[in-house]
């Protein structure tokens, strides 16, 4: 466990003693685990009294007041190396999970959660303005101010959520990982569509593209659920060919109405080998490095979680030589232009033509050129794998 890991754990079980919200608890750990990644491991203390949680950071340097006005959960009023928060403790105290990764969900889900509270107590507010004096000048003047007030905890909010949910690639040996995402609609930056990557105890790199059906964070939901129970069941063993029907199967009696298509890739450092397993999901782009191009598909596809019977019945392999390039998308990539075969065809040719540029900037200048032209709006993901040539395993 990392010293930063570490430190998000005792403030959850600080928060968790105290009986502190898990949406305040989520700010909060978000606020720490920043201020710890921007350099050595700063100390920390908490004390209980009188209805509040006090937790201390010490950090090895000055943290001027701009930086502390940026964070999820702004700390007390001072100055220099020390921060102080001071939050209300509940009645008793709360479980939280000891796994970093699924106490890290918990606190997403609270804070889609509280989004949802706030948004509804909105609601409520202009219903109850119209059938009693909307008029009345001082009620607009509170609506204006609450909408602010809305609008400024959504971007908090969805900031925290676009963090959590976009991790940084993992260590992939010699694969370079690249990716670039975009909301449909900017209000609603979380969308539907995710992506999950890790490294399995045995070294390979397990890769989860997942689009779920909607919009807003109901989808966020489904698409982070089908995530999160992959990569549970890919670090317990399972077998790859089998994640994805097991996936549909697990979660066929607690999310009835969930639909989404998933695509995934193993990719393994010694041999250079990338596996996918498709269910219901747009076909991954290969780009040789002498520029042949391939839509990989096996000779029978699979079907997504919530369709009729799930899974993946093949799977497709391909050893990637020095420089060859993987693109893996969403179909908000190929549909902008209401004609899913055209956009396959432009991306073809895109790949082909930018397949030189680095690898990081691959997926941006797919997504620029391939929405010029939007005709249907739809959540996009890009992510660009490429097998470095002459790696010699630094």
């Amino acid at each position: 466990m990392t010293d930063v890991a570490r430190l998000r754990r005792r403030v959850r079980e600080a928060c968790a003693a105290a009986g502190v919200p898990a949406d305040q608890r989520a700010r909060l750990v978000l606020a720490v685990t920043l201020l710890a990644e921007d350099g050595p491991t700063p100390g920390l203390s908490t004390a209980t009294a009188d209805g509040k949680l006090s937790v201390t950071l010490e950090s090895p340097r000055p943290i001027g007041q701009a930086r502390r006005n940026a964070l999820p959960l702004l700390p007390a009023a001072g100055d220099g190396a020390s921060l102080t928060w001071h939050l209300d403790a509940g009645a008793g105290p709360v479980p939280v999970a000891a796994d970093d990764e699924v106490a890290t969900r918990d606190e997403m889900l609270a804070l889609v959660a509280r989004a949802d509270a706030v948004a509804k107590e909105q609601r409520e507010l202009k219903h109850e303005l119209a059938e009693t004096n909307s008029g009345v000048l001082a009620m607009y003047v509170e609506l204006e101010e609450r909408d602010e007030q809305l609008r400024k905890a959504h971007a908090v909010i969805f900031r925290e959520l676009e963090d959590a949910l976009r991790p940084p690639p993992p260590p992939a040996g010699p694969f370079e990982l690249a990716v670039h995402y975009a909301p449909s609609q900017q209000d609603s930056p979380t969308g539907g569509d995710l992506y999950d990557w890790f490294v399995l105890p045995d070294g390979c790199v397990h890769l989860t593209l997942v689009d779920a059906v909607g919009h807003g964070v109901t989808s966020t939901r489904h698409a982070l659920t089908v995530t999160h129970a992959i990569r549970t069941l890919a670090l317990e063993g399972h077998p790859f060919r089998d994640l994805i029907g097991r996936t549909a199967r697990a979660l066929a009696t607690i999310e009835p109405e969930l639909m989404a298509t998933v695509l995934l890739a193993r990719l393994d450092p010694e041999t250079g080998d990338v596996t996918f397993a498709n269910g219901s999901h747009p076909r991954p782009v290969l780009v040789t490095a002498a520029g042949e191009t391939e839509l990989l598909a096996a000779a029978t596809s699979g079907r997504g979680v919530g369709f009729p019977d799930p899974g993946s019945k093949s799977l497709v392999h391909r050893r990637l030589g020095d420089g060859d390039l993987l693109v893996i998308y969403t179909d908000g990539l190929v549909e902008s232009r209401k004609d899913f075969q055209e956009g396959e065809e432009r991306l073809l040719a895109a790949a082909r033509r930018n397949a030189g540029r680095p690898t990081a900037e691959i997926p941006d200048v797919l997504a620029t050129e391939m929405l010029e032209i939007v005709l249907h709006a739809d959540d996009t993901v890009v992510i660009a794998i490429r097998h470095r040539p002459y790696y010699g395993g630094a």
